[in-house]
């Protein structure tokens, strides 16, 4: 099977080029198996590129757990920078499909290739029951919940995956190692939840941190960088453009008031390319 390794700011998966490439039938299997970093390629999960009925082409991810995931803002640049770079549709303005939605994204380019690529990431799901959650309210803002004997008060988001966002004075190691997974697979998350602690520096500058669900803290998460551009305004912390600061790097988030639309805008970087043998227990 071939691959190319790319990361939007340190959330790196390995992709597949399902225009050329015929993948086994079980790509949850499969996702583990490339994702382990000692004994695989090493990433966040596997992102399938394939033809689509609706869109230029379609993305679908499967974190490191082998779930399949909704949404990957990330994901979705990189998958935009190899349509653009490697000729499956050379346009600057593209159309993709992804388990949220056909979304749309314009390439930024330079010697030809895609530089930067901003995505519109759709408008945010705010009813508590549709995000999903267990609360009754539109939007759940500022929410108590219990975990590990502390109480934390939550602003729920979904950028079509379901998203918890926490600020914090200090997003520690014992705040996303440990808090994170437990709220991951709380009771409160009928779907499970991402995780974000977020710092905030100014009204217009954040900090964050994500435990991702399926995949343990991630150098970046796109939704979620979304999510917390509009929890941050939800909350009257922030304003609708922010700069938020991730662990692999950068990125600009608006949530526009016009469209009610969240634009996230930075890179992605193209790293290698390779041939996993498949393993004999693999149909």
């Amino acid at each position: 099977m071939r691959f190319t390794k790319m990361h939007g700011i340190g959330n790196d998966y390995v992709y597949v080029n399902c225009f050329a490439e015929q993948l086994p039938a079980a790509p949850e299997t499969i996702a583990p198996l490339v994702s382990d970093r000692h004994f695989g390629i090493g990433g966040d999960g596997l992102i399938l590129i394939t033809p689509s009925e609706v869109a230029d082409a379609r993305m679908r991810m499967f974190n490191a757990d082998g779930s399949e995931s909704e949404m990957c803002g990330n994901g979705l640049r990189c998958v935009a920078k190899y349509v653009f770079d490697h000729d499956i549709a050379k346009k600057e303005t593209l159309k993709l499909e992804t388990g949220a939605g056909v979304l749309t994204v314009q390439i930024e380019t330079e010697n030809g290739l895609a530089r930067q690529v901003r995505v519109n990431m759709g408008q945010p799901i705010l009813e508590g029951k549709k995000i999903p959650t267990i609360f009754d309210s539109n939007p759940v803002v500022n929410q108590k919940i219990e975990i590990a004997g502390q109480s934390f008060d939550v602003t729920c988001v979904s950028m079509g995956n379901p998203h918890c966002v926490i600020f914090v004075e200090k997003a520690t190691d014992e705040l996303v190692l440990k808090i994170g997974p437990q709220i991951e697979r709380s009771t409160y998350f009928p779907s499970r939840v991402n995780v974000e602690f977020v710092e905030v520096v100014s009204p217009n500058e954040v900090r964050q941190r994500t435990w991702e669900r399926g995949s343990g803290e991630t150098l970046a998460c796109g939704t979620g960088a979304s999510a917390v551009c509009v929890a941050g305004v939800l909350t009257g912390r922030t304003k609708r453009k922010i700069l938020n600061h991730l662990l692999g790097g950068d990125l600009q988030l608006e949530w526009n008031e016009a469209d009610n639309c969240v634009y996230k805008t930075g890179g992605a970087t193209e790293v290698f390319t390779g041939e996993w043998m498949l393993p004999a227990l693999l149909p």
